[in-house]
């Protein structure tokens, strides 16, 4: 959240807005909680508050026992007024969740494949909008904000590597997708899949904490996404913090053919793919990353060198990173099943700590909140957003106000 609430009446809606965003970070507040928060007077958050609640946007959850005076009414979002779609199409699966108004994922559906072929993933995409707003559609006076969409530039990029069709690049280049899928009269958010991933951390995971920070997603390709002053920064060209072209030191990985270069590219190291080339090496078949828990006996030296070679290249990109942006946090997280994640962030943590870098502050360095499902979440947190955040930046209801089912004011 950035900016205070404001007692003026014209502000009546930045308010709401601001005053629904606390209490989705929250959780749980009082109306006095509130009015500390937003730096408005109590009585300007009781009107607004109870406004809100006869809209069905929050409701009463409890009372909080004080030592002197009467107890406190404790409130919280209404997590069945408002729901949102999130799609995110992959390079190896398309992911949708729904997620209600507190932020809580109440349906997932996954469809994997070799490729993504643009039928097959508007076929699985579609049943998944159908099936997720039959559900919101059971819910009295819930409405569906909208549908959010991540997915990587260049989806079809990089065939040689992942022995994709060669005309897969060509074929999404000449698609929509803010018109992709049957989305009636849902509005539609597109977003990079790794920027989609930090905002989900910005609104409802780690990066709540912070106002600057970069996320790095690890997936079959490494992503970033970058948050400046508790916004996501996406730059001119919406390619900001991008990391797969940055360069680092040569891999040392016996399954990498060696080169007289001296860089390689970070996707070249911190990447899925790579791993599974290792692997691959190695004479050991596996077809998806999750088949690694419980990691079997013959996979483990092999994904420990990977680990190992992986945290090293992160971490150059980390001093990279921090040497041109001073940064509180790194929040890194992967399509790794959990243990090998936590393996990882511990290597990246032990060897950024012996680099004992000059001249930088070190950022914090801790795990994503969502693991595998970061960018789904994130591409249903763009519609709420949208819809909802305080931040006079960002679209206010305005045009969209039909897309709910009643206003909040």
């Amino acid at each position: 959240m950035s900016g205070k609430g404001s007692n003026s009446g014209r502000l009546r809606q930045y308010n709401e807005r601001f005053l629904l965003q606390s209490l989705r970070h929250q959780r749980e507040a009082s109306k006095s909680d509130l009015a500390r928060v937003a730096h408005l007077t109590p009585a300007a958050v009781a009107d607004i508050v109870d406004g809100l609640e006869q809209a069905g946007f929050v409701r009463q959850v409890g009372k909080r026992l004080g030592k002197r005076g009467s107890p406190s009414v404790l409130y919280a979002v209404n997590p069945t007024r408002l729901y949102s779609i999130g799609i995110s199409i992959g390079r190896r699966a398309m992911e949708a969740v729904m997620l209600d108004f507190a932020g809580e994922i109440c349906a997932r559906m996954e469809q994997e494949y070799d490729f993504p072929d643009p039928a097959r993933v508007r076929r699985a995409g579609n049943a998944a909008i159908a099936d997720f707003r039959a559900q919101a559609g059971r819910a009295p006076g819930a409405a569906v904000a909208g549908l959010g969409i991540a997915a990587p530039y260049f989806l079809g990029g990089w065939s040689d590597e992942l022995g994709f069709p060669k005309d897969l690049g060509s074929r999404w280049q000449a698609l929509d997708l803010t018109s992709f899928f049957d989305s009636g009269e849902m509005p539609v958010f597109v977003e990079n899949d790794a920027t989609a991933a930090a905002h989900a951390e910005l609104v409802l995971g780690s990066g709540t904490r912070f106002r600057d920070f970069m996320h790095i997603s690890i997936d079959t390709f490494i992503g970033g996404g970058l948050v400046l002053d508790g916004k996501v920064h996406t730059g001119p060209n919406g390619n900001s913090a991008a990391l797969g072209p940055l360069p680092v030191s040569p891999s040392g990985l016996i399954s990498v053919t060696a080169s007289s270069a001296r860089y390689t590219s970070l996707l070249h190291r911190a990447s899925i793919c790579v791993l599974m080339d290792h692997l691959r090496a190695q004479g050991i078949q596996i077809a998806r990353v999750r088949a690694l828990e419980p990691l079997p006996e013959v996979a483990r030296q092999p994904v420990r060198d990977w680990t190992l070679d992986c945290a090293g290249a992160l971490v150059e990109a980390i001093i990279a990173i921090t040497s041109v942006i001073d940064l509180e946090a790194i929040i890194i997280d992967s399509i790794l099943p959990r243990n090998l994640h936590l393996d990882l962030l511990a290597q990246v943590q032990a060897r950024f700590n012996e680099a004992a870098a000059i001249g930088i502050i070190a950022p914090e360095l801790l795990g994503g909140s969502f693991g595998a499902l970061v960018s789904p979440v994130g591409a249903a947190t763009l519609p709420v957003s949208a819809l909802l955040a305080p931040d006079s930046s960002v679209l206010m209801l305005g045009d969209r106000s039909h897309a709910l089912a009643g206003r909040l004011s």
